[in-house]
């Protein structure tokens, strides 16, 4: 099975787990507690986005990248998309107005997920620490807002909802912020490692020329400092 076959049979996959969201039940299901909405169902069609996104083909990524001037635009439209619908509004809207509610279904996998995918492997170690550290603070002040807040701030959803909402988003918060932190140590040394084995194998084969800067080698010394 080559990688155009097993990318088709993905993109099935997903559009099936795509159209199971959207029917009534599962919709009904899920949009029942304020934390089935927040923390499942809008994570799950932005994550449909960015995987289907990862799915095609490399020449599709890179005219998309292109079309809209790099990664920094797509990562401006992700978060401002992303922050809407994290808004108690947003929600109340969502599930009063089905044209709202249809929005939410296209916006989250297009303006979310898509260009966030799109962008991630441009983005350095800086630019990946400014996403996850600007979700991670933004799901903790809101999981902060809706337990300190003494009224219903999302009229569809009663107060206990709200606060167990605001509970699970302060946890969620707290371990992204912890696997995060540790990915930085195990993942960078990891990459370092590997950086510094290629770099080794490329000159013991006799193929950087003498005074050459090669990537590789690059790589290997900004590693080396770092760990320092």
């Amino acid at each position: 099975m080559n990688a155009a076959t097993r990318a088709g049979i993905g993109l099935r996959i997903l559009a099936a787990l795509y159209l199971l969201l959207a029917t009534p039940a599962a919709r009904a299901w899920l949009e029942a507690t304020m934390s089935g909405h927040m923390l499942v169902q809008i994570p799950l069609l932005a994550a449909l986005g960015f995987v289907a996104c990862r799915l095609l083909p490399d020449a599709w990524q890179e005219a998309l990248l292109a079309a809209a001037g790099g990664p920094i635009p797509h990562v401006v439209v992700a978060l401002f998309s992303s922050t809407w619908w994290m808004l108690p509004r947003a929600l109340d809207e969502a599930l009063a107005h089905l044209p709202v509610e249809a929005a939410k279904f296209v916006s989250l996998p297009v303006l979310v997920g898509l260009p966030l995918a799109l962008a991630w492997r441009r983005l350095g170690t800086i630019g990946r620490g400014f996403l996850w550290t600007n979700f991670i603070s933004m799901l903790a002040v809101l999981g902060w807002l809706y337990i300190a807040a003494p009224v219903r701030v999302c009229n569809s959803y009663l107060v206990d909802q709200q606060e167990s909402a605001g509970w699970l988003m302060v946890k969620l918060a707290l371990l992204l912020f912890a696997g995060w932190l540790a990915s930085l140590f195990v993942g960078g040394n990891a990459e370092c490692d590997a950086s510094r084995a290629t770099s080794s194998h490329v000159i013991g084969r006799g193929q950087v020329q003498d005074g050459a800067d090669p990537p590789l080698g690059r790589k290997a010394l900004a590693c080396t400092d770092r760990l320092r």
